[in-house]
């Protein structure tokens, strides 16, 4: 007998501006489809144009009359996301959604960003600070909920704090936990200093488990000109049923981001066996984001090194 695929509803987002990084395919794609689906307006910004212009039709052909536009986002260059951030803040409309969902993952040698930071950090986690900073007047106008993608490397991760940019001795698996790690703690300690500064943002975290996305695919602009090799393996399993298909992987931050009880400075992953797959529920958060020591200290030094203050922010902007 076939199981039964996990989903769940989401409510009405008539209405809502949402933004979805890294939505040009796999998780993010699906993620944009369903949000179109439920009425929001969706703001895609990519990197890539020619994938992103294919991603709108696809989101067309799925949801006939779905609100759906692009903007330019190269989340390696600080510039570009400070690009980004001005040219939504001139259209002036409240930011009701943001998920930060964009990311990359083992690039085959030690590569840096537009700014000179290790790939993996300053794409996953810096550039994704720097958009949060950007666009914080108009989260906080909407009354946003931020939902920030992580990964299940977060829970055997840590943060090298004496070398984050792995320029003594780069591993790229580690490194990309890092990221996620750096990126799970900036989201906690956002939703914290949301509550005691009454900035009206809900900030919670999400994870996809693990299924055959294009995280691990060819990416010839990072140096990987073929698959990933455990990408064959991933694709079997999830056939199998012991891996989820993208399709479930998206469920975690579809609830995080829409769901009226999901909550701030929570996590929330597939509910199967090992958090790789399932249908999406609270989980405990991994020991590494427990640190309220650390999130503040990763907070400082990522304002630091993208040079992105997190001032007070003003009056709300009108809806």
């Amino acid at each position: 007998m076939p199981r039964t695929r996990p989903d769940i509803t989401v409510p009405d987002l008539s209405g809502k501006r949402v933004v979805v990084t890294g939505a040009s395919d796999g998780v993010g794609l699906g993620l944009a489809a369903r949000l179109a689906a439920a009425g929001a307006e969706l703001v895609l910004p990519v990197r890539n144009q020619r994938k992103g212009h294919a991603a709108v039709g696809r989101i067309a052909d799925q949801v006939p009359g779905a609100q759906v536009s692009l903007r330019e986002l190269d989340l390696s260059s600080l510039a570009s996301v400070a690009a980004l951030g001005q040219t939504l803040r001139d259209e002036g409309l409240p930011i009701h959604i943001l998920i930060n969902n964009a990311g990359v993952m083992d690039p085959p040698s030690r590569q840096t960003t537009v700014d000179g930071f290790e790939l993996q950090f300053g794409t996953n986690h810096l550039g994704h600070v720097a958009l949060v900073a950007h666009l914080l007047p108009l989260l906080r106008a909407g009354r946003a909920r931020v939902t920030s993608q992580i990964s299940v490397a977060a829970g055997a991760g840590s943060i090298n704090w004496d070398d984050l940019n792995w320029e003594r001795s780069f591993r790229p698996r580690r490194a990309y936990a890092q990221s996620k790690v750096a990126f799970g703690l900036f989201g906690l300690e956002l939703d914290r200093r949301s509550q005691a500064g009454g900035w009206g943002i809900t900030s919670n975290l999400s994870h996809p488990g693990v299924a055959p996305t294009n995280l691990l695919a060819a990416q010839p602009h990072m140096g990987r000109d073929r698959p990933a090799p455990q990408i064959r393996l991933i694709r079997t399993l999830s056939r199998w049923g012991a891996m989820g298909t993208v399709e479930t992987a998206l469920l975690p931050a579809l609830y995080a981001a829409t769901s009226p009880d999901a909550r701030g400075g929570r996590l929330y992953g597939p509910d199967g066996f090992g958090h790789l797959s399932g249908g999406p529920a609270e989980q405990k958060l991994y020991r590494p984001l427990r640190s309220h020591e650390d999130a503040e200290r990763i907070w400082r030094i990522s304002e630091e090194l993208a040079k992105v203050p997190f001032t007070a922010p003003g009056p709300r902007a009108p809806r």
